[in-house]
């Protein structure tokens, strides 16, 4: 007879990735007695329609195998069914994934049991309309990181009109647009020199893209804001992506609409690290500089 009382867990992972089919059957059979796996699947495949959001909404945890990339496309597909995301790095930088193997198994009944802190972080709710068509949206998606805006191949400049709450914020002459969460200031935001938000405000990230000017400084507004973005002048191929997954050729009377999601993206956060730890051990932030030593010193 099933025991009740066992956390119910549905797993996810990329396949295709390395070492990632090893650490789920490594994981499922640690978990054996210990949590009843609802699901284990390809990430790719956590859609309603595989995966109904009724039954994952039975579920207690998402364990994701993987990347950032893997850990952003679960939480997109599990916000309807608010299942905690336990992220586990087996990527590169990991910057979403709070623990790695050995210490999701070390201290795996502190997290089921609920002694480490769950987090919730603000979404984003991206939609594109023609100009000729308000009532329809070409596109429309969520947003862990971002939504921005690139001038496509051609690598021309493109020319953006940004307005908050009905209020023209600026023109602007550059390569792009991005809007990000406090979660995603520190992915493309941040290469585009934007600030650094704490992951667990509400608040949402203006940065340019290498803007023809020297004072359009990134700007952070509130979190319920309405973002427009429409053109004054763009690329034939300027790309609209959201998260990097979803993406749209816009054409030149598109309008963008972004605002916050009306759903969060919950994670399970580590309690062996601060967010500032993993600031420094992932981005290197605040690092000391490296002083030489040896014979030829000063």
């Amino acid at each position: 007879m099933r025991d009740t009382k066992l956390p119910r867990l549905v797993i996810f992972g990329d396949l295709k990735k390395e070492h990632v089919v090893e650490a789920i059957k490594e994981f499922g059979d640690f978990a054996k007695g210990k949590a009843e796996i609802v699901a284990s699947c390809n990430v790719e495949d956590c859609k309603p329609e595989i995966l109904p959001v009724a039954e994952l909404k039975k579920c207690n945890f998402a364990v994701v195998f993987g990347g950032d990339g893997s850990i952003i496309s679960a939480g997109r597909n599990l916000r309807q069914s608010k299942v905690p995301v336990i992220g586990v790095n087996l990527g590169k930088l990991g910057f979403l994934a709070e623990f790695n193997v050995s210490e999701l198994e070390k201290y795996f009944n502190d997290i089921v049991s609920g002694k480490a802190p769950i987090e919730r972080r603000m979404m984003l709710n991206c939609k594109v309309f023609s100009g000729s068509n308000q009532s329809q949206a070409k596109l429309s998606s969520v947003a862990i990181n971002d939504v921005y805006i690139t001038a496509g191949p051609l690598h021309r400049t493109i020319e953006l009109k940004v307005v908050v709450n009905n209020q023209t914020v600026a023109d602007f002459v550059g390569d792009g647009l991005i809007i990000s969460t406090p979660t995603g200031s520190t992915a493309y935001n941040l290469s585009a020199s934007g600030p650094i938000l704490d992951r667990s405000m509400e608040a949402m990230v203006i940065t340019p893209i290498c803007p023809h000017s020297l004072s359009f400084r990134p700007i952070v507004i509130e979190a319920n804001s309405k973002v427009g973005v429409s053109r004054v002048r763009i690329d034939e191929v300027t790309i609209l992506s959201v998260d990097g997954q979803d993406s749209l050729e816009l054409s030149g009377d598109d309008i963008v609409r972004v605002e916050r999601e009306s759903s969060d993206f919950l994670v399970v956060n580590n309690p062996l690290r601060t967010r500032w730890d993993t600031l420094a051990a992932k981005l290197g932030w605040a690092e000391k500089p490296k002083y030489k030593t040896g014979p030829f010193e000063e």
